[in-house]
């Protein structure tokens, strides 16, 4: 979610999701593998073990670069919010799918672990990951300094202990209408004396906010921002005709605009602004974990996995050469 202070979106022009067994079937085939070898030769196991720990960092090859207590359970607990298609989202069947899932099981596959995505609304997820039901948070979450600070992005005072950013992704932030009913709106200037939605805790919000003090220094009427727990809700207020436009992501906006109706709900109007890097959230005392989750990005970027992903959900014009931790503005 984007710029300002908060955020989640330059995507297909411009927050998921569980990756697949393959991860924990990959690990008990090599571990089967491991024990026929220990069994076959009992004359060379000093070989053999050579050869067992040769296979495993093989097939996992940053490992090692995980906090022990991690890499002995085998699974990062993800904190996402499991709405915002195309990033995180359920699928028909259920199953937790998107860019952030699919990118999560691609890491897996290089620190040997399974990235195991659990659902809560967007606004929760730093305070869930300070409380520790987390081990990372990864939700179209829009690194910026206040939240590195642990500031409040309104109010500007003190809230915690902040986090730390490993950015993977760039987003900015869109206006949509119903379609063909963009009542005059183009620019965020254009929605003062507008009703806009959004979701909770966003950039959109933030930005929202901020543009609603212009209006009223300029004299104009402020704009009437209503805030939902998700962006579905936000979606559904917007499509019963009870607002003038709503404002998400850019991945996310394209992606509803696309699918909504069956390309007939909505429409994107004027620029995505405020594009800002997308960050996965970890504790500021985690710093071995952090290391390693951005080797992990690093590693598929180089290998060509994150760029499979980002073709698939179409939203190339995302992608970045190299993971930085902080990078937020």
């Amino acid at each position: 979610m984007t710029a300002s202070t908060t955020r989640r979106s330059t995507a297909a022009k411009t927050r998921t999701q569980r990756p697949s067994r393959t991860v924990a079937v990959a690990a008990t085939a090599v571990a089967g593998a491991m024990l026929l070898t220990a069994c076959g030769d009992q004359t060379q196991s000093g070989s053999s073990d050579k050869e067992t720990k040769g296979s495993a960092a093989a097939s996992a090859p940053l490992a090692d670069k995980l906090p022990k207590d991690i890499r002995d359970k085998g699974v990062i607990k993800v904190g996402s919010d499991i709405a915002y298609a195309p990033v995180e989202f359920k699928d028909k069947d259920g199953k937790t799918t998107g860019i952030d899932p699919d990118l999560a099981e691609a890491m897996g596959k290089q620190l040997g672990v399974t990235f195991q995505f659990e659902n809560g609304t967007f606004d929760t997820l730093i305070t869930g990951l300070r409380a520790k039901r987390y081990d990372i948070a990864m939700s179209a979450m829009t690194d910026t300094k206040d939240r590195q600070e642990g500031i409040d992005s309104e109010t500007k005072k003190k809230v915690g202990e902040g986090v730390d950013f490993v950015d993977y992704f760039n987003a900015g932030v869109s206006i949509y209408t119903k379609k063909g009913a963009d009542k005059g709106i183009k620019t965020w200037a254009d929605l003062c004396g507008k009703k806009l939605v959004v979701q909770r805790g966003t950039v959109s919000e933030d930005l929202a906010k901020s543009e609603s003090k212009k209006c009223t220094d300029g004299k104009k009427p402020a704009i009437a921002i209503e805030a939902f727990d998700n962006d579905q809700q936000a979606q559904t207020r917007l499509r019963a005709g009870g607002a003038d436009a709503g404002s998400s992501d850019f991945p996310v906006a394209a992606y509803t605009v696309k699918t909504s109706g069956g390309g007939n709900d909505f429409q994107i109007v004027g620029e995505q602004v405020e594009a800002a890097p997308y960050g996965i959230a970890v504790a500021k005392q985690s710093t071995q974990l952090r290391d390693a989750i951005k080797a992990a990005m690093d590693a598929i970027i180089a290998n060509g996995e994150y760029k499979k992903v980002l073709d698939k959900w179409g939203v190339a014009e995302g992608a970045v050469t190299e993971a930085k931790i902080n990078g937020g503005s």
